[in-house]
């Protein structure tokens, strides 16, 4: 699937998060498609007992909130179908008895249904709109006509229906019949779905879900009954179920064969302290070989995509959230995406560095890029972009995967490499997230696209380094060396960010960094610390709350802390380069200055490097791309109550 598209109406889709898919490659058992399920439509559905309480309680306040438990209750009735097979009503004299790929639903009658559907049509006459009453009354009527006509009870549903040879072992069996069925019956296109606009951005979600929900009945609701299997006649019509791809083929024929799964890992080892710190490198006194920074360029993603679209784009299982929450979570008003591979923007910007710098590919000694996103690895970015520019031979073309700490990472293996070529070394630190993030929420709110490029060079002889400190950490508490984790079978293999435990590891660094660089001297031998002589601090931009918070408790004042997250998002390895980026085009780096820049992530990953930044050698792009927000006043927050999730728990 896409990770997004522009509809017709030239905003930002992301079909996953209203389509939904299961990564059924990832999955052996019942028992952990049972997490993925509950996880993904139980957590937050309600029943239609549960809405029905809420209902006598007075406990819905507008239209939206019990049209929003509506839709959640159909995703949860419709878990396994939406998710595993394809509905096809089929003349009962045409279904196949003996074949072990089709299958019919085994169904029990929907108790006290009548009063659950009445109370839910009388209560929503009776309650006020909440933002549009003409667009709610359409998204009701679309809803309500598949919750009305609901027949069965949702609670005991087995993921493995039978065969119709199961089926008819007991002729007492109830399954649907449709009297009589249009093949024509009007559902609704991928491009109506795609194209839905609404001015509420919530009532836009609720919209494209009301239309998945539609199509998952196409037939007439109305004459659709429960009857027993021993009745039907040939010209009765079933809903016969077939698997709705290979990969759902392969997961029922791993259990029903029993395939064994792969056996656990061995528990980690508790962790323990090194024997010594490992101090940071002073590089003017540890290498001969003293590094420039001659070039950086970079490249944004070209497609906003705002936190009211991300509100447009709400998920069947994310909590209620508002565009200003998730500004007031993270720091973050838009995240950049864009369309382009991986490779083409790690590429693009390797060309605008080497042109800035004035270099050709005769002259690059080595290639490193720094990514945790890639999914090459045969050729490997570095030798792939290494060919692409033109160079006949490296010393060494590799990638990284230091996933936040990328650049640090990047900029010490450099270092090292020049003492061997003696020759501009390229780093390049990429990421793309934007395909890879599937319908989780944190991520999908956290991580952007982008790329940077940084040619290090020679210092001239007797000249000092542009990188004065580096320093690398790695490892920690096995609960935060997986505090990000890619690919996760637990989530469909999207990527997925554990925030309580992001925040320990991002603290715990952050407090050793302080603590390196204030009992280093500065430098230039003035009195004073390294960090008191820092003139700007550029940090990894993982989440401009956290990170801040994280800050003030190291001892670091706000105003020395540069931020562009708000405007691009978090890019992992390539945020730094980004932001430093950002910062001379601002001008806030208007002279070269000193500046600490620490990253920190996946894998319980660190590492900082303390330089001088020179803004001549930033090769400055436009301005990143903005969304346009229209005209009118803003839509009024909706009146529900807050549900605490993984981003609340991390940075609330």
């Amino acid at each position: 699937m896409q990770p997004f598209v522009l509809n017709g109406n030239d905003r930002i889709v992301l079909p996953s998060n209203v389509l939904p898919e299961l990564d059924l490659s990832a999955i052996d058992s019942l028992d952990q498609l049972d997490s993925v399920i509950r996880r993904d439509f139980e957590a937050k559905s309600p029943t239609g007992t549960d809405i029905l309480r809420k209902i006598e309680a007075g406990g819905y306040g507008s239209r939206y909130e019990l049209m929003r438990d509506l839709a959640l209750n159909l995703f949860w009735t419709g878990r396994f179908a939406l998710t595993m097979y394809e509905k096809r009503p089929t003349r009962w004299g045409d279904v196949p008895r003996r074949r072990n790929d089709v299958f019919l639903p085994v169904l029990t009658p929907w108790e006290d249904g009548e009063h659950k559907i009445a109370a839910v049509h009388d209560a929503y006459a009776a309650l006020p709109a909440s933002w549009d009453a003409a667009a709610e009354d359409r998204i009701f009527a679309i809803l309500f006509d598949v919750f009305g006509h609901r027949r069965h009870h949702a609670s005991e549903l087995s993921a493995i229906k039978p065969t119709v040879a199961e089926i008819l072992s007991d002729p007492r069996n109830l399954t649907f019949r449709l009297n009589g069925h249009d093949a024509d019956f009007p559902t609704f296109g991928y491009d109506d779905i795609i194209d839905c606009a609404e001015e509420a951005p919530e009532l836009e979600a609720l919209h494209r879900w009301a239309m998945v929900l539609h199509n998952q009945y196409p037939w007439d609701r109305a004459a659709a009954e429960l009857v027993e299997v021993g009745r039907l006649t040939d010209d009765d019509y079933v809903v016969v179920l077939h698997p709705r791809d290979q990969e759902v083929r392969l997961f029922l024929r791993r259990l029903a064969t029993g395939v064994a799964v792969a056996p656990p890992v061995a528990p980690a080892l508790e962790a323990t302290q090194p024997v010594r710190p490992f101090p940071a490198v002073n590089v003017r006194a540890h290498f001969p070989v003293l590094p420039r920074i001659e070039a950086l360029a970079v490249v944004h993603g070209e497609q906003v995509c705002t936190n009211e679209d991300l509100i447009r784009n709400a998920a069947y299982n994310w909590s209620p959230m508002t565009a200003a929450d998730i500004l007031d979570k993270t720091g973050i008003e838009q995240r950049l995406y864009t369309s382009r591979s991986l490779e083409e923007i790690a590429l693009l910007a390797a060309q605008r560095a080497m042109a800035h710098a004035g270099r050709g590919p005769e002259d690059i000694g080595a290639v490193l890029v720094c990514t945790c996103t890639s999914t090459r690895m045969i050729p490997s970015v570095a030798t792939w972009i290494s060919g692409q520019l033109g160079i006949q031979q490296t010393h060494a073309s590799y990638d990284i995967v230091a996933a936040c700490a990328g650049m640090p990472y990047g900029l010490a293996d450099a270092t090292r490499l020049l003492q061997e070529v003696q020759r501009p070394v390229l780093v390049v630190c990429v990421e793309k997230f934007s395909d890879k993030i599937g319908n989780v929420r944190p991520s999908r709110m956290i991580f952007g696209d982008g790329a940077a490029a940084i040619v290090v060079g020679v210092a001239p002889a007797g000249g000092p380094p542009d990188i004065e400190y580096l320093q690398t950490y790695a490892s920690g508490p096995v609960s935060e060396v997986n505090s990000i984790i890619w690919p996760n079978p637990d989530f469909d293999n999207n990527i997925t960010v554990y925030g309580p435990e992001v925040k320990s590891l991002a603290g715990r660094y952050l407090t050793q960094m302080i603590g390196e660089l204030t009992a280093l001297p500065d430098p230039d031998g003035r009195v004073g610390s390294l960090l008191d002589s820092i003139d700007l601090v550029v940090p990894h931009q993982a989440n401009k709350t956290m990170v801040s918070q994280l800050a003030l408790k190291a001892g670091l004042s706000l105003d020395r802390l540069y931020f562009n997250i708000a405007q691009v998002g978090n890019v992992s390895s390539a945020s730094i380069p980004l932001a430093i980026h950002d910062a001379v085009r601002d001008g806030v780096i208007a002279a070269p200055m000193r500046i600490f820049a620490p990253g920190f992530g996946a894998g319980a990953v660190a590492g900082y490097g303390v330089m001088r930044i020179d803004p001549a050698v930033v090769a400055v792009s436009g301005p990143a791309p903005q969304r346009t927000r229209r005209a009118g006043p803003a839509a009024p927050a909706p009146r529900f109550a807050r549900s605490p999730d993984d981003v609340q728990l991390a940075f609330g």
